[in-house]
């Protein structure tokens, strides 16, 4: 059985808490859940169906997180690894693991105003995005697998060096096949969205 958190405690303390009790780490969805178990009073308890309130609650654990963060690094006590899969307490190590000025996210997620000003419209956006995202993703790491190139660093003038090798390699005048040459000129099409400059 689970200690119950303290209902006085501020969320960020709550979540210390529950990062201790996680040393190897914890998903956000697992942090909501146990918030939910343990009676939080700082999360909706209503189900995450609903866009508005997955986004609330999301964006008021993430506030939170941030928050904490910039708390145990300033008392010098821990670093707090915020990712989308894992978030994880582990040592504090002076100067290796500094906060990034220009932290996007952080600042995002510390402007409440995003919390308030979001609608419903805002947050399928959001994830319509998100989606997008994902998807082009898949069909970079797709194209890049074709040209063998998902390993290690790739600039735009490897990815043409690749390609020039590719096409000789599988022209139909020299032997190679005319479906693959298309694959290949597809996938460098894709790779020229990704690498190419403007």
């Amino acid at each position: 059985m689970t200690p119950d958190l303290e209902p006085s405690l501020d969320l960020t303390d709550q979540l210390l808490q529950l990062l201790r009790e996680a040393p190897e780490g914890i998903s956000e969805f697992q942090l909501i859940q146990h918030l939910k178990a343990r009676h939080s009073t700082h999360v909706p308890n209503l189900p995450l169906t609903d866009k508005l309130v997955l986004f609330r609650t999301h964006f008021l654990v993430f506030n939170a997180l941030y928050r904490l963060r910039d708390r145990l690094w300033e008392e010098n006590a821990a670093h707090l690894e915020i990712g989308p899969l894992q978030i994880r307490l582990s040592p504090y190590m002076s100067g290796v693991q500094a906060l990034g000025e220009q932290d996007a996210l952080r600042a995002y997620y510390l402007d409440e105003k995003h919390l308030k000003e979001t609608t419903e419209r805002d947050v399928e956006k959001l994830l319509e995005s998100f989606w997008t995202r994902m998807q082009g993703n898949e069909e970079k790491a797709a194209a890049l697998a074709l040209f063998e190139l998902e390993d290690g660093p790739v600039d735009y003038a490897l990815i043409k060096l690749r390609y020039r090798q590719l096409v000789s390699q599988h022209h139909p005048d020299r032997g190679g096949s005319t479906t693959r040459l298309q694959s290949i000129n597809k996938a460098m099409e894709i790779l020229e969205r990704y690498y190419s400059r403007p």
